[in-house]
């Protein structure tokens, strides 16, 4: 069990694990036209490709460390998906396994399984991860001729992170 200042902790994690979500779906709904086949060059994964290797990256390593918490693989880390909206419902739920595993180890006091000496570790293993592919996204969009302006991407980027919540 959690005392008062582990809950408010782990409530603050939780809330950055979501806000990066919401960075990754805002960024694939703003994508511009062509941006889902977009490469950063002959050979890289394309923009789809990154956001279902994303989806996939989240659920093994779900499938690994936690598995009470997990739910089937998809078929195939590197699918080309091409329904926006189909995309988006993936990532909510994958993003919904890793806080569950996360929040449910935690509050059972238990590590996790293969990798990482504590669970927050896989919460931000994930958030280093999509970090990582949203540069590789907005560096492919840049090199096939639809980069995103600062005063495009920062609102539904930067802003997520920084603005304070009503609570």
């Amino acid at each position: 069990m959690l005392d008062a200042p582990d809950k408010s902790l782990l409530d603050a994690l939780l809330d950055s694990w979501e806000r990066n979500n919401t960075i990754l779906l805002n960024l694939l709904r703003t994508l511009p036209e062509g941006g889902l086949e977009a490469r950063a060059m002959e050979g890289s994964p394309s923009v789809a490709e990154l956001f279902m290797h994303i989806n996939y990256v989240r659920l093994v390593f779900v499938s690994e460390d936690a598995s009470e918490f997990a739910r089937n693989l998809p078929e195939g880390e590197w699918r080309a998906e091409r329904d926006r909206g189909h995309m988006a419902a993936m990532l909510n739920d994958s993003a919904e396994v890793v806080r569950d595993a996360v929040k449910g180890r935690l509050e059972a006091g238990r590590d996790m399984d293969l990798h990482y000496d504590h669970p927050i570790l896989l919460l931000q293993h994930m958030v280093w991860h999509e970090g990582y592919h949203h540069g590789q996204i907005k560096l492919a969009l840049k090199l096939t001729g639809r980069p995103m302006a600062d005063d495009e991407a920062g609102p539904v980027t930067w802003k997520v992170w920084m603005n304070k919540t009503s609570k």
